[in-house]
């Protein structure tokens, strides 16, 4: 549970983060959320209470933003949270890497999420399954597709690790992709940290980008530059 969170979304939030991932990215700054077995249960009226005390600090464009872990292995309770949620008149918000996709996650994204940030992992198959270990990168171009199709607000977000992710042909094509989405308010690049490479080695596995590198800020520059040609704002987190 994080209070006033000021990167995960609009405003001011409270950001909950669900445990559980069907993803191992190279990059997760967050791996002790992978493990869909860990974390602790918590009832959805206290954390509804939790928000509606919050409510004054919100303001007009704060809220409620999940995160993860990928908070979809739960869209079924979280139905009911964004219910209750949006009964209070609070803003909700999914941060998600779109790998799942049923009738609970259409209902969730169709009528309670206000706004999805997707997390592109990568342009191609190849790199996507390197990076993130599972195969079909597709599943999330669907999962963006759908959102689309609803008209309901979306972010971008994408990690910029040079040599890899970083490459101007994947940023030309990430834009080609969605540059005749209306729906995209804009993209958010996080370029690449190791900040959380403490957390690998705490828990026994090893950091296999341990020698990948940051990118400059002529890198970055260049980047925006790139993705400036297809999308409405280009933040850099």
């Amino acid at each position: 549970m994080e209070s006033f969170g000021t990167h995960d979304g609009p405003g001011i939030r409270m950001v909950v983060f669900l445990q559980g991932c069907k993803l191992k990215c190279l990059y997760c700054h967050n791996p002790d959320s992978i493990d869909t077995h860990g974390g602790e249960e918590h009832e959805i009226e206290d954390l509804v209470r939790r928000a509606v005390n919050m409510k004054s600090y919100f303001g007009k464009h704060g809220g409620v933003t999940v995160s993860g872990g990928e908070p979809l292995l739960q869209s079924k309770e979280l139905i009911h949270f964004f219910k209750r949620l949006k009964e209070e008149g609070i803003h909700t918000n999914v941060d998600t890497n779109g790998r799942v996709l049923n009738h609970f996650t259409e209902e969730l994204l169709d009528n309670y999420a206000d706004l999805v940030m997707l997390d592109i992992k990568h342009m191609t198959e190849e790199g996507y399954q390197k990076l993130v270990g599972a195969k079909n990168k597709e599943t999330t171009f669907r999962f963006a597709a759908h959102r689309e199709a609803s008209g309901k607000k979306m972010w971008l977000r994408y990690v910029l690790i040079p040599e890899i992710t970083n490459k101007p042909e994947l940023l030309h094509a990430m834009g080609e992709h969605f540059k005749n989405y209306k729906t995209i308010e804009k993209i958010e690049l996080q370029p690449y940290h190791k900040l959380g490479i403490h957390k690998w080695e705490a828990l026994g596995w090893r950091y296999e980008l341990e020698n990948a590198r940051e990118n400059t800020p002529e890198e970055i520059d260049a980047a925006v530059a790139i993705l400036d040609n297809y999308f409405k704002e280009v933040k850099v987190n």
